[in-house]
């Protein structure tokens, strides 16, 4: 593909993600996803490209002001691509590289709004198992999983990687200050039974960091609440 790609000086740039941009996550099943980042004036040439999906490949088409402006859902993706195709001298690279790193005002921001998320999702567990509702403990305790995930992420100005690559994510990039095999078992019994006491222990652990990088206020609002919160002494 990349020599095919470089046959075409519309073509400024190519982007690989997903499992193949993963070491060791390819299976028989994986196809290879790819940015093709184009120049304005062969953007509406190359439109008919744009939703290119076959059993091998998943093409996405777009500018080079687009592709710097993909955020979201397609920013950890992005963050750890592989560049195959770079004819703008490195710019490509760049947006790459800087997906990978949230500006420490955005960082800020992010990580306020997960943890109080976090805390919200966590407390509505504990507090549906304390009034004998389980079910809806469960599914509490599991829509906080993700929350916590976001929140420690953006602390480390990280973007969260998504659920597939999260053991490999941790395994080759850790969050300082966590060890990853103890969060990930942790938050892996907790995705799995609910328990109550083992999510007041992660809650008390992520109180004190977050309480560390100033983020004290947020758990502040939730006032006398934070007891339910808390491990039990």
């Amino acid at each position: 593909m990349t020599a095919q790609a470089a046959t075409v000086p519309g073509i400024l740039g190519l982007v690989l993600k997903g499992s193949h941009a993963h070491e060791g996550m390819v299976t028989e099943h994986s196809d290879h996803d790819v940015y093709a980042i184009v120049s304005d004036e062969q953007e509406a040439a190359l439109a008919g490209f744009a939703d290119c999906r076959t059993a091998d490949l998943d093409l996405v088409v777009t500018t080079v002001e687009g592709f710097r402006r993909l955020d979201g859902l397609e920013r950890y993706g992005i963050a750890r691509g592989r560049v195959l195709l770079d004819r703008l001298d490195g710019e490509i690279a760049s947006i790459v590289a800087a997906k990978g790193r949230l500006e420490a005002e955005e960082a800020s921001r992010a990580a306020a709004a997960w943890l109080d998320a976090y805390s919200n999702s966590h407390y509505r567990s504990v507090k549906n198992a304390r009034d004998g509702h389980p079910l809806a403990a469960h599914l509490d305790a599991g829509d906080s999983i993700g929350f916590l995930l976001d929140f420690l992420f953006a602390l480390d100005r990280r973007p969260r990687p998504y659920n597939k690559y999260l053991t490999w994510e941790l395994e080759r990039f850790p969050l300082p200050g966590w060890d990853a095999p103890e969060l990930l078992a942790t938050i892996g019994r907790i995705a799995a039974h609910g328990d109550r006491d083992l999510q007041r222990q992660m809650f008390g652990q992520v109180e004190a960091v977050a309480r560390e990088a100033g983020h004290g206020p947020v758990l502040d609002e939730w006032g006398e609440d934070l007891h339910l919160m808390r491990p039990r002494q």
